[in-house]
């Protein structure tokens, strides 16, 4: 006798719809909307600008009073060059386990909220329930910026967002924010037999990066450090780079990708600023003083928000009692959660089933037991939401 979770059918419905961040996520959202039409049960569409995405909000119970959000992104990340044993979008059960993109990040908490919609309806809700799932989170959560403004016009918002995220069921009240720039290092280009002639950009982004590597590791030793974080500092990398168009050429430009996976209480502004006084105060000079025209660009884009919820939030103690535990903590990567908190005011925490180790890997998995334990979070969810006002 098999004694399969409840979810099981909807999470293979799910991880059977390719919704790579470059891929449109409109075949899962019909999917959704329909399901919930069956029982009645309104949905809202936020489209991308080309009309190929959407986010889904919807409110499973009354609609005219606060309840508790249910966040959940509806992208997966590219298998491209990854080593599957299996058709990553065809769920397959093996060895307690659910193999498939997206199972353990984040189809998965979708497919159990889903699940629980028939038995909330047939007990009846006096807390609602609000879906909201989003497209495009793997790539800068792009889908949930748009979606938060429309939440700041609703005359009835959450009282407390849930970001279901694979924290194996742990509560958790913080993570870094990211601050992203691509660098661009305009030189001079001259014949390879006259370097003092020409502005060589890839040596002076090199010059650059040495020198945000020197912050970083100063940040890894000095601090400031959060040990309620997995990685208890800020960091910084450089992602991508080129330049140059040919070995006896002296580089005319260079362009890089850096981040900055920020403490939830430390203003990356002021980080950033370090480096961009550098560029100005230090390395231009030199590179002007050949080609005025010479010098450092930098091009910033939406930052990912850090959440820091406060640990005496109502949001934090009631979760912990769904997921049956009294500790919390914070992690290194990045969610939606920043979004809901500091975009719309909703107090929010992170907690969902699976392992965040299992994403975006070959082979993705979540186990049965922790699907099962996601079900015992909603099933207790469903007790409070059924038999309790917010």
């Amino acid at each position: 006798m098999t004694n399969n979770p409840i979810s099981l059918p909807i999470i293979q419905k799910l991880i059977g719809f390719d919704t790579t961040s470059r891929e449109s996520n409109l075949e899962l959202i019909d999917y959704v909307q329909q399901y919930l039409a069956e029982f009645g049960i309104d949905t809202r569409l936020v489209h991308d600008e080309e009309g190929r995405k959407a986010n889904l909000y919807a409110t499973v119970g009354p609609t005219d009073r606060a309840g508790i959000c249910l966040s959940g992104h509806t992208d997966v990340v590219p298998v491209d060059g990854q080593a599957w044993d299996s058709d990553p979008f065809e769920a397959m059960v093996k060895d307690g386990k659910i193999f498939g993109r997206g199972s353990a990040d984040m189809k998965s908490f979708i497919a159990i909220a889903l699940a629980f919609v028939p038995q909330l309806l047939d007990r009846g809700l006096k807390t609602p329930l609000h879906f909201a799932f989003s497209y495009d989170e793997e790539v800068g959560h792009l889908g949930a910026k748009r979606l938060v403004e429309v939440m700041r016009e609703m005359p009835v918002k959450p009282a407390m967002c849930i970001v279901g995220e694979p924290t194996s069921l742990g509560v958790i009240i913080g993570h870094k924010g990211k601050k992203k720039v691509r660098v661009h290092v305009h030189g001079h280009e001259a014949h390879s037999s006259l370097t003092h002639e020409g502005v060589n950009a890839i040596e002076y982004a090199a010059r650059l990066i040495t020198f945000m590597q020197e912050l970083a590791r100063k940040w890894q030793k000095e601090g400031p450090f959060d040990e309620d974080c997995d990685v208890p500092f800020t960091t910084m990398q450089v992602g991508l780079i080129s330049g140059g168009t040919a070995p006896n050429i002296v580089p005319k430009s260079c362009s890089f990708n850096m981040e900055i996976r920020h403490l939830p209480a430390v203003d990356p502004e002021v980080l950033f600023d370090e480096i961009r006084r550098h560029a100005r105060d230090v390395i231009e000079p030199e590179m002007k003083s050949v080609a005025p025209d010479a010098g450092f660009e930098f091009e910033e884009t939406p930052p990912n928000l850090a959440l820091d919820t406060d640990p005496d939030e109502p949001v934090v103690a009631f979760v912990k009692r769904l997921a049956g535990q009294n500790k919390h903590g914070k992690v290194g990567f990045g969610t939606e959660a920043g979004l809901f908190q500091k975009r719309v005011g909703i107090p929010t925490v992170v907690c969902g089933p699976g392992d965040i180790a299992q994403a975006h890997k070959p082979n993705e998995f979540i186990t049965l037991d922790q699907v099962r334990k996601g079900e015992e979070f909603m099933a207790r969810l469903a007790d409070y939401v059924c038999t309790e006002t917010l």
